[in-house]
């Protein structure tokens, strides 16, 4: 967390500098202007300007599209557990409603376009209590073959714990249980464990069978290299948002993982066991500023098939 804070330190040091160097280039041309003088611009006033533009546009876009620009990742994964039938999965995370609504009928659209076998969210529903209708609207109106289910995050856990997130929307929350999914006389097993419950897993995953494909359903990455005898083949998880601001060729800045860059975002391979780490649908709630910046909102289709002999 020292190297993240550091990382974002710097980060917003540089901000600060480019917004305070144009600060003082505009008050100094508006003092020559009330004086009378003519402002000789420099070189170096030619490069903090660009540079704020620059800023400017960046901070636009990731203000007004990036937000709205939904990211559709596909993920194939072949398992000996299987000789028939094949299971699709959609994983949702991170939808941090606010009142404002952004692209919650866009994912909805999305979702059922793709008739999944099961829908599941790993956590942090809302920003505001003032964004419960919608985010219980917006899962109500996604379709499943089967089942959606959904785990606690951390904003469940920290803030929400006494409002009803999930009633009447078709979703099951599953904090610290497990859930099996039949197709076609064929099984896949999910597993779901609370935000404020992690150290639990043992517990739980101590029901997970070697000859069936289970599922962690967890809202951070966190247990990533403590799974390696637990019989889990695959690990959905959020919580990083990809960064939710990252940069070219250097990605996330911050992503509040006790394991910083190392499971930011997408498909990780640990041990016999695949972890997909979601960039989220939403943003950061409370002072955070509503930004995304090449860390688009994801939804993944995850089609889990026998693999062949």
């Amino acid at each position: 967390m020292i190297k993240q804070n550091l990382s974002l330190l710097i980060f917003l040091s540089c901000i600060g500098l480019v917004i305070l160097k144009e600060a003082n280039l505009f008050r100094r041309m508006v003092f020559c202007f009330l004086k009378r003088k003519t402002n000789i611009k420099q070189k170096k006033d030619i490069f903090w300007h660009s540079l704020f533009i620059i800023m400017l546009i960046c901070f636009s876009y990731g203000y007004f599209v990036e937000p709205y620009w939904l990211k559709k990742t596909f993920l194939t994964i072949t398992t000996e557990k299987l000789t028939d039938s094949s299971f699709r999965i959609i994983h949702l995370s991170d939808l941090h409603c606010d009142s404002k609504v952004r692209l919650e009928r866009k994912l909805v659209e999305v979702v059922n376009s793709y008739q999944p076998d099961i829908i599941v969210f790993t956590g942090d529903s809302i920003n505001s209590p003032k964004a419960l209708e919608l985010f219980k609207s917006t899962i109500s109106n996604m379709k499943a073959q089967s089942a959606k289910l959904a785990v606690s995050g951390n904003f469940e856990s920290w803030f929400y714990k006494d409002l009803d997130l999930f009633s009447g929307t078709g979703f099951e929350l599953i904090d610290n249980k497990s859930f099996v999914l039949n197709k076609s006389g064929e099984t896949i097993s999910f597993f779901g464990l609370a935000f404020d419950d992690d150290s639990r897993y043992p517990e739980l995953l101590a029901q997970a069978s070697p000859e069936v494909f289970n599922v962690l359903l967890f809202h951070t990455p966190d247990l990533a290299l403590d799974l390696k005898n637990f019989n889990v083949d695959l690990y959905l998880c959020g919580h990083t948002h990809g960064g939710q601001v990252a940069l070219p060729f250097y990605g996330a800045i911050v992503t509040l993982s006790k394991y910083g860059k190392r499971f930011e975002a997408g498909k990780y391979k640990v041990s016999d066991m695949i972890l997909y780490v979601s960039s989220g649908i939403g943003m950061e709630g409370g002072s955070a500023p509503r930004v995304r910046f090449f860390s688009r909102p994801e939804v993944v289709i995850i089609d889990i098939i026998p693999q062949k002999k």
